[in-house]
């Protein structure tokens, strides 16, 4: 049974500015694979390596695979299917398959644009992936399609797409053990350091339900690994594959407070030549004040944190928990322990004004992060408020979902000032940083650190990288008047996301809390109505039953 894994040629202006990034997703299900005993794996990184279409064509045909997978964002998703359409034509008998939330949610669009994939994957890989080998391998394909827990077809004798059951997530998260040896690790520069990246992962899924978020969705159930077994990979990583720098793939890796402790001690204790980062919650960075030290010297070097808007109309809007005093004050704490800290803030929703972009940069100054960040509104298809924006989305070519792109048209100005103004704020932000701060860091590792990063922003803009402003032609703002973000309008929303099957474990629980609180309500009301108080109430609503 020969597997061929392919990651599609895709790139933004986003976060790849800083370095090609390690496709995780291919270790993680190469390691899943060989662990079943399919050991003939092969993997085929067309981003890194920006191949083109012939490129990857002659790729593929050096290979002689029985299965073909590929994964995708919803940026990437033209791009994965182009690839299997690809790889089907050079090998029609070998078993497409795409992964990744898109296709997860919107497999019913996908199957129908692309009826040369044979499978959709939905959720985490693999279980779904090693499962669907072995009904190849066993001659059952495709006659055993309807057993296979996970995946999305299209019937060939109806023409109907069909989703079977989901498959349950990995339980026991510590048997994951990716094969990293897969990748080609000496193309995998980090630029800020110079050394070689990897993204790691710790724990899988989120408990919290941001409406502009999916990951919470897409993996369903939150679950962490053992702390000292994350610690071997990446001993292993630093070890075997000379990796200097890595980025837990967590989306809040220090929600599980006890395990992020122990994983920063294990990372102390082992000294080991390496600095990482994270994203998390300003919350969380407010709860472990005392604690900033300890991170600090097991490598923590940079915290991205999800401060998300200036305004805190918007910051209740996508369901934050954090104010702007918080904000302030964790990236105050994190400056203190030498620690980087990065202020995202999300901008062009369809209030968006000149004065709101102006003000983001005025917090910027006040709040003083030594990096910031400021990303276009991406309204997922198939998150909470996509829906909630309702006919303000008037864009769908996914191409364009990346987060340098104005999806939104804000009410107040076009697409092309709202870039000239994030621009503006970036320019503004970023001399200031160069000539008055970077420089002249006390901290050697930070300063070299920021330096870095100067660097990587100097190079992608140079190469005119940076925000994909070279392909919209934006070349500051004598040339506002002429960009264009060459949208594909002939795309419609054709396919609703398909998710009445799929509840996350975080949907369930914020079920559970509204209906305990609809009883809690109706049981004071009840009290008082009887002239009782609260010392009626039972001591736990879980004492209270179904109506």
């Amino acid at each position: 049974m020969r597997v061929l894994l392919i990651h599609p040629n895709y790139h933004s202006g986003g976060a790849e500015i800083a370095g090609n990034w390690p496709p995780a997703w291919a270790a993680y299900l190469a390691g899943a694979l060989k662990q079943a005993g399919f050991t003939e794996v092969k993997f085929i990184d067309a981003m890194t390596n920006n191949l083109t279409d012939d490129q990857v064509r002659a790729a593929i045909a050096e290979e002689k695979p029985d299965l073909i997978g590929a994964t995708s964002i919803t940026p990437s998703i033209y791009k994965a299917e182009r690839l299997l359409q690809i790889a089907k034509e050079v090998h029609p008998d070998a078993v497409t398959v795409l992964g990744g939330i898109h296709a997860t949610f919107m497999y019913q669009q996908v199957l129908t644009e692309a009826p040369w994939i044979d499978v959709i994957a939905r959720g985490e890989g693999e279980t779904i992936l090693v499962n669907l080998c072995r009904a190849i391998e066993e001659g059952r394909w495709p006659e055993a399609r309807s057993s296979i827990k996970g995946i999305a077809y299209t019937d060939l004798e109806g023409g109907r797409i069909v989703a079977n059951p989901s498959e349950d997530p990995i339980a026991d998260v510590d048997q994951i053990n990716p094969d990293w040896a897969i990748l080609e690790w000496p193309k995998y520069q980090y630029i800020p350091m110079g050394v070689r990246v990897a993204i790691p992962n710790m724990a899988r899924g989120c408990p919290f339900t941001c409406s502009f978020c999916s990951q919470w969705k897409f993996w369903r159930n939150y679950r962490v690994r053992d702390p000292k077994k994350v610690v071997d990979e990446i001993e292993t990583l630093v070890r075997d594959h000379q990796v200097g720098f890595f980025i837990l793939a967590d989306e809040e890796p220090t929600i599980h407070r006890k395990k992020f402790i122990q994983f920063c001690e294990e990372l102390e204790k082992r000294k080991l030549p390496v600095l990482w980062g994270i994203n998390t919650r300003v919350t969380d960075i407010l709860r472990d004040e005392e604690l900033l030290p300890l991170y600090r010297r097991a490598g923590l070097i940079h915290v991205s944190l999800g401060t998300e808007a200036a305004a805190q109309l918007k910051l209740d809007r996508f369901n934050k928990e954090t104010t702007i005093a918080q904000n302030k004050k964790a990236i105050e704490l994190l400056r203190k322990n030498g620690i980087v800290a990065e202020a995202q803030f999300i901008v062009g929703l369809e209030n968006e004004t000149a004065e709101t972009l102006e003000e983001t940069y005025r917090m910027a100054l006040d709040w003083n992060p030594d990096m910031a960040n400021w990303a276009m509104y991406t309204p997922w298809p198939f998150s909470d408020l996509f829906k909630e924006l309702g006919d303000k989305v008037e864009i769908y070519d996914f191409e364009k979902y990346n987060f340098v792109t104005p999806i939104i048209k804000p009410e107040a100005m076009d697409r092309s000032e709202l870039l000239d103004r994030v621009m503006n704020n970036y320019r503004r932000f970023y001399m200031r940083k160069a000539f008055l701060h970077y420089p002249w860091l006390r901290d050697k590792t930070k300063r070299k650190y920021m330096l870095g990063c100067l660097k990587a922003f100097a190079k992608s803009g140079f190469e005119r990288k940076f925000y994909d402003l070279g392909r919209v032609d934006y070349w500051g703002p004598q040339s506002k008047d002429k960009v264009d973000f060459k949208f594909d309008r002939s795309r419609v929303n054709a396919a609703l996301p398909q998710a009445d099957d799929w509840e996350a474990a975080a949907d369930k629980v914020r079920k559970a809390r509204k209906k305990a609180q609809a009883a809690e309500a109706k049981l004071k009301e009840t009290a008082m109505a009887c002239g009782g108080g609260k010392e009626q109430l039972p001591e736990s609503m879980d004492a209270v039953g179904d109506d």
